[in-house]
């Protein structure tokens, strides 16, 4: 791709009257969607997994010869705001009655905020925060334990790859804190986020659209067409389109999105494109299968942010400066991901299913990066590097679902099995400069300029650098991994309810080393075990009491690293003791909170004796409150706040430091409010602590508010303009970091238009 890196800064849009003019727009109660939308705003459960064939649409009646065909209202006409319950955990339980923390992200949500990326959705999530992911991968923070993309699935599958997850295809997306091995085996250490995606919706023929361009000129263009087969008469409803009268056998949906990438940042380009057909088949009234293909193929440019200076705070005068090469900071991601399920349903207590998953993913990314800074001579330390990787994941599972009473006691019992193959070859060669023969090169930090790998350095002398001379890691990974778990949800009385379970994994890896010749293989077996407790004193409120744990293996987040001593260690654990109490004010608003500690274990080979470990406890607490829903017909809220506390623990005991990238308070408010039937307005404001970039916090990430808005207004029953403006103030802000040199710079107050159409 060519990189167009004439473009002058984006103006920052600060004329007075302009930001005046908005400020005044926004000085309403709290803001929204159109009243349409709120009006028909319900809460909606989503399909019990396994899910089972829907109830087919009664046909018209027939009072008298030849009438008029009885017309159906839909079911779902728009997506709601707010959702009960948590497609990823099998079992159609709603929130009220799991004793965790959960958050939903609904399609309809995910639109009215402008929403376009994960990091966007965990900006309004209490309980999580975001990292770097050195600017070519989502990267998540959950309740501050370590990233990981075990963190991340897809349909309750694992999507374990480095990349930024779309959202074209997406009809809400799950986010879970805690860990959660019983449900997902290793990983989620700190939470899980689960994407749900759009499947064929039988009964019902729509097409919709959204098209939105921004100040920086990034596109996003998004389609979405739904075609029930196997059925001839209709009525009104769907998505402004038809809802069919007939019993439907089939159906197929295309999601597609092309975009374009731009923001206030030298350099920054690139563009994604993404495909998802699938096909739906009602095999007999109890039986469903869905079948999924998915293409996507992404290539944008890696910024990895701004040094900081010797009071630890990122050097605002070099906020303007991009420490990369224009042609050699880049990311290229192609994926092609094959899904099948198959649902049944057996009787009225039991259903089960079966997935079938397989994708293979290749990327390349490349990068220079700040690696250190002196503020005192003004020189910049520049270090990169270049990394390949091919993947395949085949996952196969199965589980069952049933219901059914032991005396007086009820059991919801959820029953399954999962098997994991994943074969990755990775490489990386460290970048290497003919001036320095080693892989960092100094430069003047505020005249810094690369082109094709080459520049003028500190010294004033021309350096070059390759990206095939110095190889760090060459290594041929296959990866067996099979799970067991069993969980029972118990209802002792009306008032009290028991979850107990356990899951067994077995995680096998082999690593071929390359470079050495060496090839190292681990087996860890892991028992993680979950119980709960939930106390309902009426209806409408839980209190509850959980443990829970999960597993990390030590072979690193890309499965590389079992040299040295990580081939003896054995998996850290985390245990997650959680208290908390929901209490649904009203049918469409909930109030929830929770208090929790996690314990970190992680097995380190003694100083003293290196036959021997050591075991390594940190330990994490906090506190979590969220209030979500309808408080009017009118008017919708979502607040979260969070506070944690830690401290790093060695070898030696507690150090005093806290972990990086770990504010102790984080706060978020999204309202919306309709004033009309046709015009709404929305305004958000998100809050985070100042956290340090680094372990040995020794660089600061200052706290920062961000106000964001929103305006909709309804042309029609089936069109709708909306604008979303981001950072209204205009302030500067350093929202994550990878280092202690990379540091992001917030984007200045920009706006989004868009036009979403339904037919």
């Amino acid at each position: 791709m060519t990189r167009d890196t004439t473009n002058p800064p984006v103006q920052r849009l600060r004329n007075r009257l302009s930001k005046t003019v908005l400020i005044l727009a926004l000085t309403a109660p709290f803001a929204v969607q159109a009243q349409e939308q709120l009006d028909e705003t319900i809460i909606e459960s989503a399909p019990v997994a396994p899910v089972v064939a829907p109830v087919p649409a009664p046909r018209p009646v027939q009072p008298a010869p030849a009438p008029e065909p009885e017309v159906i209202e839909p079911e779902i006409v728009v997506e709601p705001l707010i959702i009960s319950d948590v497609n990823v955990l099998r079992t159609g339980t709603a929130i009220l009655d799991l004793p965790r923390s959960v958050t939903v992200f609904s399609e309809q949500r995910i639109e009215d905020q402008g929403i376009q990326s994960i990091g966007e959705i965990v900006d309004y999530t209490p309980g999580v925060t975001t990292s770097q992911g050195e600017g070519h991968r989502d990267s998540i923070v959950f309740r501050g334990q370590p990233r990981s993309t075990a963190d991340f699935f897809l349909d309750g599958v694992r999507d374990d790859v480095q990349y930024y997850r779309p959202l074209y295809n997406i009809e809400r997306v799950e986010i879970l804190r805690g860990p959660s091995a019983l449900v997902f085996g290793r990983g989620g250490t700190g939470g899980i986020l689960n994407r749900v995606s759009k499947r064929p919706r039988l009964g019902y023929d729509f097409t919709s659209f959204d098209t939105t361009v921004d100040t920086f000129g990034a596109t996003l263009n998004q389609f979405d067409w739904n075609q029930t087969l196997g059925a001839s008469s209709f009525g009104s409803g769907g998505k402004g389109g038809k809802q069919l009268l007939e019993d439907p056998i089939a159906g197929f949906r295309l999601n597609s999105f092309y975009e374009t990438l731009s923001n206030h940042r030298d350099f920054f380009d690139g563009e994604r494109i993404g495909v998802n057909p699938t096909l739906a088949l009602m095999l007999t009234p109890e039986t469903r299968l869905d079948l999924s293909y998915e293409y996507n193929n992404h290539d944008r440019f890696i910024d990895r942010g701004i040094p900081t200076g010797a009071d630890g705070l990122p050097v605002q005068s070099l906020a303007g400066i991009v420490y990369g090469d224009p042609d050699q900071n880049f990311s290229a991601f192609e994926s092609n991901v094959v899904r099948a399920s198959l649902s049944h349903r057996f009787s009225d207590s039991w259903n089960g299913r079966l997935t079938a998953f397989y994708g293979n993913y290749s990327k390349t990314y490349q990068n220079f990066y700040p690696s250190a800074y002196d503020e005192a001579t003004n020189q910049i330390t520049i270090d990169g590097y270049i990394d390949n990787v091919v993947r395949e994941n085949f996952v196969f599972s199965g589980d069952l679902v049933g219901e059914f009473e032991t005396g007086f006691v009820e059991h919801k019992v959820l029953i399954g099995g999962e098997y994991i193959y994943t074969s990755s070859n990775q490489d990386r060669f460290n970048s290497f400069w003919d001036t320095t023969g080693a892989d960092t090169e100094i430069f003047n930090a505020n005249n810094f300029s690369l082109r094709n790998g080459a520049g003028i350095n500190a010294a004033g002398n021309l350096a070059t650098n390759s990206f095939s001379t110095d190889r760090a890691d060459d290594t041929r990974v296959n990866i067996d991994t099979y799970s067991f778990f069993l969980q029972d949800e118990i209802s002792l009385s009306e008032h009290l309810d028991l979850v107990l379970g356990a899951r067994f994994d077995s995680f096998d890896i082999e690593v071929f080393n390359a470079v050495n010749g060496e090839t190292r293989s681990r087996r860890d077996e892991e028992i993680s075990p979950r119980l709960g407790l939930i106390i309902k004193p009426v209806e409408n409120v839980s209190i509850y009491g959980s443990f829970s744990e999960s597993f990390l293996p030590r072979s690193g987040e890309q499965f590389s690293d079992i040299n040295g001593n990580n081939n003896a260690l054995d998996p850290d654990t985390f245990c997650n003791l959680e208290a908390g109490v929901k209490w649904d004010i009203q049918p469409n608003l909930s109030f929830r909170t929770a208090i929790f500690q996690i314990e970190q274990s992680s097995p380190q080979v003694a100083d003293g004796n290196p036959e021997t470990l050591d075991i390594i406890d940190t330990e994490t607490s906090g506190f979590e409150a969220e209030l979500i829903g309808n408080v009017t017909d009118r008017w919708f809220i979502s607040t979260g706040y969070t506070y944690l506390d830690a401290e790093q623990v060695n070898r030696i005991g507690a150090t005093g430091l806290r972990p990086r990238e770990f504010p102790e308070h984080t706060f978020s408010i999204w309202n919306q409010y309709a004033l009309t039937e046709r015009l709404g307005l929305a305004l958000g404001v998100i809050f985070q602590d100042d956290s340090f970039a680094d372990n040995g916090n020794s660089a600061i990430m200052p706290d920062y508010a961000r106000v964001d808005a929103a305006a909709f207004y309804r042309l029609s029953d089936r069109y709708r303009l909306q604008v979303n403006i981001e950072n209204l103030f205009d302030t500067d802000y350093f929202p994550n970091s990878h280092s202690a040199h990379e540091i992001s710079v917030g984007a200045p107050i920009n706006a989004a238009f868009s036009i979403r159409g339904s037919f």
